[in-house]
């Protein structure tokens, strides 16, 4: 079963520049217990399509099914029941947090409307789940937390409802290395003992490798590549792909040449015709700018959108 389906979703905003689509027309699904890491460069639309899901607010075109329940159609107050089925994580943990509440209220806040037995001792489970001390941590204010505890504390208020999926935007860029690995451990761990599904969102090509079953690939909001995670590391098919992994510092691999220059990124306000990466693609020819390249399938599971794929001997 999927725990969550897009069908060709789009998201448009309204900016002093000129309207532009921030999301054009993805399609995808997350089946249940899977992890779907997604990547990209700043402003591709990652972010946009996370709140697309949680429906702040409601995409411009296209449909939203988490766990089968089409979203888009709910009513406001439904959808505010509906949510308890998926939640998400923010990058800035602290921004997220009340300020003026204690852990262990915030963590508590779920629960609102629908207690039944010992609210207290299902947050000190939750918090020890999560690796916190309830005794030296349920009274603090979010300012008295280090940036990995604030992350740990938001965790765990969205695991609360028992989710079955969990939207993780940017949610371990904020943190320094070490807290980084704790954190990423934490949610491989939870996602596996719940069978939960996750949409890990990072620029980190490296990070949701390690994290994530399959891996997407965005670029000036459309999809440019979905496959298997050692599949899109390994033997990237899109040129762009194959950019973003160069970047990925690795001393077994030597730097690939092909796309070191990629130049500036085209504006979103104005896309270029055809494939948006042609114009920082050295193997653009006359049909990358005369039509949009289809997502297709070049190997079991890996798709991608791009009318000169890299060969599987190029890419790896």
């Amino acid at each position: 079963m999927n725990s969550l389906e897009l069908e060709r979703v789009s998201v448009s905003y309204r900016g002093p520049l000129g309207d532009f689509r921030a999301v054009d027309d993805i399609s995808l699904n997350i089946a249940e217990g899977e992890s779907l890491g997604m990547v990209g460069e700043s402003g591709c639309g990652k972010s946009s399509l996370a709140r697309a899901v949680m429906m702040m607010p409601r995409p411009s075109q296209g449909s939203v099914r988490v766990a089968g329940v089409d979203l888009g159609s709910l009513g406001t107050r439904e959808l505010r029941r509906q949510r308890r089925k998926f939640q998400m994580i923010f990058q800035d943990p602290k921004s997220s947090l009340h300020p003026m509440r204690r852990v262990s209220e915030i963590v508590a806040e779920p629960l609102r409307g629908r207690r039944s037995g010992d609210d207290a001792a299902m947050v000190t489970a939750m918090l020890t789940a999560v690796g916190l001390d309830e005794a030296e941590l349920g009274s603090r204010r979010p300012a008295a937390l280090s940036g990995g505890q604030a992350q740990r504390v938001a965790i765990a208020r969205a695991l609360m409802n028992e989710p079955e999926l969990l939207v993780c935007d940017e949610a371990v860029s904020a943190l320094d290395a070490s807290v980084q690995a704790q954190v990423l451990n934490l949610l491989s761990d939870v996602r596996a003992s719940r069978s939960m599904a996750l949409l890990f969102i990072s620029h980190d090509l490296g990070v949701v490798r390690h994290l994530s079953d399959r891996i997407a690939v965005m670029y000036l909001g459309r999809m440019a590549e979905i496959g298997p995670s050692e599949a899109v590391y390994l033997r990237p098919r899109h040129p762009y792909t194959a950019a973003l992994i160069a970047a990925v510092p690795n001393p077994a691999r030597p730097r690939q040449q092909l796309l070191a220059n990629l130049g500036e990124a085209p504006s979103p306000i104005h896309p270029p015709s055809g494939c948006r990466f042609r114009t920082r693609c050295p193997l653009a020819d006359d049909i990358c700018a005369a039509s949009v390249p289809p997502l297709r399938e070049v190997a079991l599971g890996h798709f991608v959108a791009c009318h000169r794929p890299l060969t599987p001997e190029a890419a790896g």
